[in-house]
C-alpha cells in the first residue's frame, strides 16, 4: 500500500501556494503558474493538519519575522539534485550567489549547467531557496516560479518590502 499524499492550498503575497506533503515532510511548494507544478491527483488528500508547520513558518517569512526554515522536507530527485538542494538551503537569507558558485559549493565547478538545471528543478520553492541564485554578472536569471516573483521574494528578503497580515491571514503589501 502507497502512503498517502496530502495537498492544501496558501494563501501568500504571490497568490496561492500549492503545498504537498507525505504527513511528516513537505514534498513540493509551488508559487502560481509555476513551470514544473503538479496538479492535484485524485487519490491525493486536501488536508491543513499536515500543513500547520509549514503555514506559520511561511507567514513569518512573509511577515519579515523569519529567515530560515525548520519545517522539515524532503524533495524528490537524484543524488546530484539532492546535493545542489541541500546547498541551497546554506544560502544565508538576503544573499545571493552565481550558478558557478553554487557549482563550486557542490564539489563541481565545471558544471554551472547542470546545477542549473538541478536549482530549476527544486520542487520545494522558497522554503529551499533556489530564488538565491542568479546570473554570474548579477542578473536574475531562470525561475520556474517565474522572474517576477523571484524578484519580489529578493526584495522582501533585502529588506524592500514591508508586510501585514490582515485578520482573515491575507498579506498586505506596503
Amino acid at each position: 500500500m502507497s502512503a498517502l499524499t496530502y495537498f492544501d492550498y496558501l494563501g501568500s503575497p504571490l497568490g496561492e501556494l500549492l503545498i504537498v506533503g507525505d504527513g511528516r515532510h513537505v514534498t513540493r511548494l509551488y508559487l502560481p503558474n509555476h513551470k514544473r507544478a503538479v496538479q492535484p491527483d485524485a487519490s491525493w488528500r486536501q488536508s491543513i493538519a499536515p500543513f500547520e508547520q509549514a503555514r506559520e513558518e511561511l507567514a513569518e517569512y512573509f511577515a519579515g519575522q523569519r529567515m530560515t526554515f525548520e519545517v522539515s522536507v524532503r524533495g524528490a530527485g537524484t543524488p546530484f539534485q539532492q546535493r545542489v538542494w541541500q546547498e541551497l538551503v546554506q544560502i544565508p537569507f538576503g544573499t545571493t550567489i552565481s550558478y558557478a558558485e553554487l557549482a563550486r559549493r557542490v564539489g563541481q565547478p565545471n558544471a554551472s549547467r547542470a546545477v542549473g538545471n538541478a536549482n530549476g528543478r527544486n520542487p520545494i520553492s522558497i522554503i529551499v531557496p533556489c530564488h538565491r541564485v542568479i546570473g554570474a554578472d548579477g542578473r536574475l536569471t531562470g525561475y520556474a516560479g517565474g522572474l517576477d516573483n523571484k524578484r519580489w521574494l529578493l526584495d522582501l528578503e533585502r529588506g524592500e518590502r514591508s508586510l501585514a497580515f490582515s485578520a482573515e491571514g491575507q498579506a498586505i503589501t506596503h
